[in-house]
């Protein structure tokens, strides 16, 4: 009787499989190789902001200053992204268009990866803080 009960409580550990495909227990695992995952690319001029926001390219401050100091990603990381040009506009603003340059907060602007190199952002038009000319 002993030796039943010994196959009774082995049985759970050894699964038994239909499938020849199956890696034994205590295999290496399997790599894939045939994963890839594409980023989608968006033309920038064809998004269409809606209500009252507007689409901004974000203009990148330099990370060097003008004597050569390399400035660290801590000085620069809040004032990073306060000054762009306006790429499109929604239907709703009034005030501005495309083509201006704009400070702005960037506290309330939404920033979206259009799979280019330029960083832009989606914004209210009530967040803009002024036009530079």
């Amino acid at each position: 009787m002993a030796p039943s009960l010994l196959a009774a409580a082995a049985s759970p550990f050894l699964v038994a499989s239909s499938s020849t495909s199956r890696r034994p227990l205590g295999a290496a695992p399997i790599r894939r190789v045939g994963l890839r995952v594409a980023a989608l690319k968006y033309d920038p001029a064809k998004v269409a902001p809606q209500s009252d926001r507007v689409l901004v390219r974000l203009q990148q401050i330099p990370e060097k200053s003008a004597g050569g100091v390399l400035l660290p990603k801590s000085a620069v990381k809040f004032e990073r992204y306060l000054m762009g040009e306006i790429l499109s506009v929604g239907a709703d603003v009034s005030e501005v268009e495309a083509g201006k340059k704009v400070l702005f907060s960037d506290i309330n602007a939404y920033e979206v990866d259009l799979g280019t190199d330029e960083k832009h952002c989606f914004c209210r038009e009530s967040d803009l803080l002024a036009v530079v000319e």
